[in-house]
């Protein structure tokens, strides 16, 4: 049995934030303007695919970021409230795909693909100490 045998093609879950200064392209290149940036995008997405899956996973186990294809379509400023929206569209043994969505209220501003991999946390965890430089 797979972990992500459990897993639901169609499920679904959204995550949503408030554009404060700190999520604008501004706060970290000065020249920028002061509007939603591209990663913060994607991370909104990653957190709707991690939620869309999260109670699917045996206990102990999470999901990580894979794979990420997504278009940034259009500006949001400060003070939007950004949602973002996960679909499970396939799945494997090790890999659940997902459709993914931002939008801001007034227009789609991103889309595009995401795939995450479940993981035994304790193992990940392990495997990362394993690498501390010192």
């Amino acid at each position: 049995m797979s972990t992500t045998d459990a897993i639901t093609v169609g499920a679904t879950a959204t995550f949503a934030l408030e554009v404060r200064p700190e999520f604008t392209v501004k706060h970290h290149h000065d020249e920028m303007p002061a509007v939603f940036g591209t990663p913060f995008m994607i991370y909104a997405m990653e957190v709707a695919a991690t939620r869309a899956i999260a109670a699917y996973l045996p206990p102990g186990w999470v999901s990580v970021g894979y794979e990420v294809n997504v278009k940034h379509l259009a500006a949001t400023p400060l003070g939007s409230t950004v949602t973002a929206t996960a679909t499970v569209t396939a799945k494997t043994d090790r890999l659940v795909s997902f459709a993914v969505q931002a939008h801001d209220g007034i227009e789609l501003i991103g889309e595009g693909t995401h795939v995450r991999a479940p993981v035994e946390l304790a193992r990940l965890e392990r495997r990362a100490s394993a690498k501390r430089p010192g």
